[in-house]
């Protein structure tokens, strides 16, 4: 396996950077037979995500999207395996349960400690190596570089969280992953799709995983946010075959447009 097999990769030469590391569908290989039959319907993927921002090469963006599921290893934590939300339900490295905390793996199945590091090293590293060297890239070029970590969810996971959840949950790590003005102006296009009747909140629930807190780095010109959509919002989020729902996600881009324009116009 080649890292290009890991993820794809389209390289723009604008400022922003768009990391999509949960939208991957590929298995390990045999890992497909130890999963149960409801893992086996990657519910927990962040279905469609590149097709909702498919625009972002129209903006000169640096795209870096996962091709295998987060159940192979999740991207956007930390590959030493602590929780990002200590206290809270959430799920892991290489997560044991789905989000509702039914069982991932068939009994007995689950990975050692070793199968974890192996797939660290196989999946995870690659991802992360080539994202910080895009990063690099874009910020040598152009004196700054505006990450934008792209997800979505089930609008309802009582596991994880009360009721449903908004529709646009902006994350600046509590405002230490971008410049106070940014996270101003983006929360201001939040605001504007209120008005469009979608609901928003800034820091709520979700305020950056991973990928938004190691790499946001306001001080050296490294700008990070991170964006998890309702996904009732612009699919069928029921079941398989979690089909896209064109009517709604065409009112749902203009607005997650603005977002990544006014990133890339950002300094």
């Amino acid at each position: 396996m080649t890292d290009g097999d890991v993820y794809t990769l389209v390289r723009g030469d604008g400022p922003l950077v768009l990391s999509i590391p949960h939208c991957g569908t590929e298995l390990a290989p045999g890992l497909a037979d130890r999963l149960t039959d409801e893992a086996l319907t990657l519910r927990d993927t962040d279905w469609h995500v590149p097709r909702l921002y498919d625009f972002a090469v129209e903006l000169g963006a640096t795209i870096v999207a996962a091709r295998y599921s987060r159940y192979v290893v999740d991207l956007n934590r930390p590959s030493t395996g602590e929780s990002l939300y200590p206290g809270q339900a959430t799920t892991g490295l290489c997560p044991t349960t789905l989000f509702d905390g039914s069982p991932l793996y068939r009994d007995g199945a689950e990975p050692d400690a070793d199968e974890v590091a192996a797939r660290v090293d196989r999946y995870w590293r690659p991802y992360h190596d080539t994202l910080a060297a895009e990063i690099a890239r874009v910020k040598a070029r152009h004196g700054r570089a505006l990450l934008y970590d792209a997800h979505s969810i089930r609008s309802q996971v009582p596991r994880l969280f009360e009721g449903r959840l908004a529709d646009l949950n902006l994350g600046t790590a509590r405002g230490t992953s971008c410049p106070e003005p940014l996270r101003l102006k983006l929360a201001a296009v939040i605001a504007e799709a209120e008005d469009d009747g979608f609901t928003g909140v800034v820091d709520g629930r979700f305020v950056g995983g991973h990928i938004t807190r190691h790499y946001g780095r306001p001080a050296e010109g490294v700008y990070a946010v991170q964006m998890e959509l309702a996904q009732d919002r612009y699919m069928d989020e029921s079941g398989p075959p979690f089909a896209y729902l064109p009517d709604r996600a065409d009112r749902l881009r203009p607005h997650l447009r603005r977002l990544l324009e006014v990133m890339a116009a950002w300094g």
